[in-house]
């Protein structure tokens, strides 16, 4: 079983080109964002909406570690909390767009013939319609929440699952042990989800890590206009939109650490998806 990754341009080729310890330090880096927001309750010093404009931009301080926004606000706070919905948006879409990618895949791949032909030609629909463009429509009839671009962005990451599924699929069929089960009188759905599935997972799932770290960065942009979580809500895009007034003002924290947040998540997963993807391939060689 050998399959491409399906690759975006973007800093991800750093992990593949670099090598040696970056990958660990990636996963690391990852581990660490995500147990940060599932403690972020129990870590955050402050109540993250606590309004204090008494001591709007106070720079870093013992009882405010990495200083105050506009508002008052604890950034440290923020930042704990903010990792929460900026990685909950991004698990919806690949979630979403992993099950229906897959479902896709198969289906097209096993069937072949007509099916496989409306299939692919709906895919490459989705891909000609701009992801972000879907979500600010989808937005702007819906009004903001995480809900609305979750699943504009999870339909126009699809393609990239259905696509790579339907190849692996194409390559699995032809294999001994799927002509020994169809003799043997199994199902094409015993097949699939018994044999098929589990040795094209592997490959899916790099992909999903993938997208992952590209979901991310697109809430965050919708996030910084303004189109995705409510303006009271933590979270990192919306934190970098808030904190343009911080450094207008000298104080450039508030933006600064939010955005250097996204960028080395999105850094992190999408070299943990490649190196992985690039794992498998070695090994089913």
């Amino acid at each position: 079983m050998t399959a491409a990754l399906t690759r975006r341009p973007g800093l991800a080729r750093l992990g593949t080109a670099a090598g040696g310890p970056l990958p660990l330090l990636c996963l690391g880096f990852a581990a660490l964002v995500v147990l940060a927001a599932l403690l972020a309750p129990w870590l955050a010093p402050h109540d993250p909406n606590g309004v204090d404009l008494g001591n709007a931009l106070a720079g870093p301080s013992p009882d405010h570690p990495l200083g105050v926004d506009a508002a008052g606000r604890d950034t440290f706070s923020r930042l704990l909390l903010g990792a929460r919905t900026s990685l909950l948006g991004p698990l919806g879409v690949v979630a979403f767009s992993t099950v229906a990618g897959l479902a896709v895949g198969l289906a097209a791949g096993w069937r072949g013939g007509w099916l496989d032909s409306v299939l692919s030609r709906s895919t490459e629909l989705v891909f000609a319609f701009p992801g972000m463009l879907l979500a600010i429509l989808i937005v702007s009839v819906y009004g903001e929440g995480l809900l609305a671009p979750v699943v504009a962005l999870a339909i126009a990451y699809l393609p990239y699952v259905s696509r790579l599924t339907r190849s692996l699929v194409l390559t699995e069929r032809t294999r001994p042990y799927v002509s020994a089960h169809r003799v043997q009188g199994h199902s094409a759905a015993q097949i699939c989800l018994r044999h098929v599935l589990p040795n094209i997972a592997p490959v899916v799932l790099a992909q999903s890590a993938v997208n992952f770290g590209y979901a991310l960065m697109d809430l965050a942009g919708l996030s910084f206009l303004g189109l995705a979580v409510p303006a009271l809500t933590p979270d990192w895009g919306r934190m970098v939109f808030d904190g343009q007034t911080a450094v207008q003002h000298g104080y450039p924290l508030s933006a600064i650490l939010p955005c250097a947040l996204v960028v080395l998540t999105v850094v992190a997963f999408n070299v943990v998806g490649e190196r992985w993807a690039d794992r498998v391939a070695r090994r089913a060689s």
